[in-house]
Order: structure tokens, then C-alpha cells, then sequence
């Protein structure tokens, strides 16, 4: 069986998928055979430009025309229009795949989670971060207690692409369009990694604290002499606390001079640590009990997780690879007609604290979940 694509969105991160669909049958041949259908947007030309590029077969410049006529609905639109296309596509029973993070607002992703649950076919949030090999190593030396009983959580994300206050606006800083800044386009994945290595092992968010700021007002509109405001966050921090009683801290800007994009994550039990740095994914920093400090390991060997299907061992992956495994795992769950993980209801769930530490932040106090 083929399946039929339609994807809508061909900038970021629609170049980033269609890079993973290119490379699933040559390294993951198991993976169900896809074809590129149909490249929806609404600028004819550039829409066109980048069909040919990525190799689709169509253009539509109406998702509505497209969402039932597909086996598989890729939203990787801007966060406003990622409820109305994903929702209908759903209720057509098309397995839809969203960026993240899942909607603007809270009200947003709960409608689009209930739509999902009522759909029963796969409904898939983009965490890519999850696919990681590193990262799955992680979380399964966190599962097998080999760090011991939970203490502390540090998850940063801190990037310096908005550091110049001319730097044009976009709509990433339209509070309607985009929902949050930093908050919800960086936050969204460190809480998603959050919950996912630490699930089993330490629970649900309970509590929050947060506070956001934004440094820049407003910013220049790029080919005119016109200003917009900024009505979302430059950057955020929040302290945490685990249903066990563990306890975190998060921080992501877009204003954090010399970090491209360092995502690092943190985390410390009775019995060990585990350090991890995105921009240097192949690796992972390892305290385990008796040892007299971290080790440094290369998520490179044949049986660390996706790596047998990549190169011999110390060849290392990159951040696009991410794309790979996550498109992978969610194909395949179409095919197999279950449930992908992360899904919306995964998406929902990191929605509700990005939505308290709002809260907590406009009323000056902390929040339960």
C-alpha cells in the first residue's frame, strides 16, 4: 500500500518533512511506502517553486479541497491554522499529523485533542525531540532506574535569532497568530521531553510558576517603513513540580546572545545524572552510581535506538535525522492503524502547563495544574 500526502505548509518546516519522506525508503525500507500527492498554501508561485523542489505532484490552494481526498494530512502551518485544517481532516477519518505546538490556545488544543479522540485514527504531535537517539537512551536508563528515585529537572532552551531589535517582525511575534513566543515554540518542547523521560518515573506537572518578558516592542516590517508590536514573549522561566514531588525549572528565550539553539536537559536522581545538549545530539553525559563523575557517551553503536539503520558506529546523525525517526514511527503507526505517540492528547498535555505559566505570570502567584 502507497499513501497518499498531502502536506500543508513548505517553508521551515515543511522542507524538514519532506527532506524525512525523500529519505525513509533508502534507510528505513520497512517504513510504508508514501507518495508526495498534493503541497497546499496560498502564494501560487512561490506554492509552485516548491512543489517542484520537494517533489510533489500537485498544488491546492485550499486545504478543504485536499483534507478528504488524501490517506495521511500533514498541518505544518503557522500555530493559528493548525485547529480548523487538522480538525476537519480528522472528522473526514484522515490521520493527521501537527506541529507543534498543537494550537495558540488552551481552548484550541483541547477542541482539536477531542476531535482526535473521536476521530480513532492517528493523530500525531511533532516532538521530534523525542527521536533522538540520545535522547531514547536516556529514557531508558531513567526507566530502569539507573538514576534512582527523581530529584531535579533543568530543561533550557535558548536561541539569539531575535537579539537585534531590527530584526523583522514576523508572525512568531503576533500573540493571534502564534499564541506565545519563546514560551510556546521553544517551551512546548522541553516540557513535551519533560513528561516523556520523566513520566514513569516522576508523573504529571503539577505546579507551576512562571514569568515572561518580552525585551523588544516592537519591530520593523521587512521591505517597508512601517513598525508592528509585539505581543508575545521574548523569553520565559518557571519553576516546576512532579506529581513525586520532584522538582524542575524551564527557561527558553530568542534573545539569549551566542546560543543558536541549545536545547540542554538536565537530570539528577539518588542514584545518578544524565546531561544532554541538542547541539551536540550524538551525545550524552552519564553519572551512574560508584562513578566519580559524568562520562561522556556516543550515541553511535548499532543497538543505541535508529542507529542500525544510519552508518557504522561513531559516524554521527544530525537534527534532521530527528525528522526521519519521528516520520517513521508515524507512518508506520498509519499503516498499522494504532495510535501515535507523542499524539494530540500528548500535545494537549504539554498545552496545560504552557497555559499555567501564562497564568501564573499575569497573576503573580503559583498555579496547580
Amino acid at each position: 500500500m502507497t499513501l497518499d500526502i498531502g502536506m500543508l505548509g513548505y517553508r521551515f518546516m515543511g522542507k524538514a518533512h519532506a527532506n524525512a519522506l525523500d529519505r525513509l525508503p533508502m534507510f528505513f525500507p520497512e517504513a510504508p511506502a508514501v507518495n508526495k500527492d498534493v503541497l497546499v498554501g496560498r502564494d501560487e508561485d512561490a506554492l509552485a517553486d516548491a512543489a517542484d523542489q520537494f517533489g510533489f505532484d500537485r498544488t491546492a490552494t485550499d486545504w478543504r479541497d485536499i483534507v478528504d481526498e488524501v490517506d495521511v494530512f500533514y498541518n505544518l502551518g503557522p500555530n493559528h491554522v493548525h485547529a480548523e485544517p487538522s480538525i476537519a481532516a480528522l472528522e473526514a477519518g484522515t490521520p493527521t499529523f501537527c506541529e507543534k505546538p498543537l494550537a495558540p490556545t488552551l481552548d484550541t488544543a483541547e477542541e482539536m485533542a477531542e476531535a482526535a479522540a473521536d476521530a480513532d485514527v492517528p493523530a500525531g504531535a511533532a516532538f521530534n525531540y523525542r527521536f533522538v537517539p540520545a535522547i531514547q537512551y536516556a529514557k531508558g536508563l531513567i526507566d530502569n532506574g539507573e538514576i534512582g528515585e527523581i530529584h531535579h529537572f533543568r530543561g533550557q532552551y535558548l536561541q539569539d535569532w531575535l537579539v537585534d531589535p531590527e530584526a523583522p517582525w514576523s508572525w512568531r511575534n503576533d500573540e493571534e497568530m502564534a499564541g506565545s513566543g519563546a514560551l510556546g515554540d521553544l517551551g512546548s518542547h522541553t516540557v513535551d521531553l519533560a513528561r516523556f523521560l520523566l513520566g514513569d518515573a516522576a508523573g504529571e506537572i503539577t505546579d507551576v510558576s512562571g514569568h515572561l518578558r518580552t525585551f523588544t516592542e516592537e519591530r520593523p516590517v521587512e521591505g517597508s517603513d512601517e513598525t508592528r508590536p509585539v505581543t508575545v514573549d521574548d523569553a520565559y522561566s518557571a519553576q516546576i513540580v512532579f506529581d513525586s514531588g520532584a522538582m524542575g525549572t524551564l527557561e527558553a528565550s530568542r534573545v539569549a546572545n551566542g546560543h543558536k539553539n541549545a536545547h540542554t536537559i538536565e537530570i539528577e536522581g539518588s542514584k545518578g545524572a544524565i546531561k544532554f545538549d541538542l547541539e551536540r545530539l550524538n551525545e550524552l553525559q552519564v553519572l551512574t552510581e560508584g562513578d566519580r563523575g559524568f562520562q561522556q557517551v556516543l550515541i553511535t553503536d548499532e543497538d543505541d535506538p535508529y542507529v542500525d539503520h544510519w552508518w557504522p558506529p561513531g559516524h554521527v546523525i544530525g537534527w534532521e535525522h530527528t525528522f526521519v525517526h519521528e516520520n517513521y514511527e508515524f507512518l508506520s503507526a498509519v499503516a498499522d492503524g494504532r495510535q501515535q505517540e507523542p499524539s494530540f492528547a500528548d500535545g494537549l498535555a504539554a498545552q496545560r502547563v504552557l497555559d499555567a505559566i501564562e497564568q501564573s505570570d499575569d497573576r503573580g502567584e503559583r498555579v496547580s495544574l
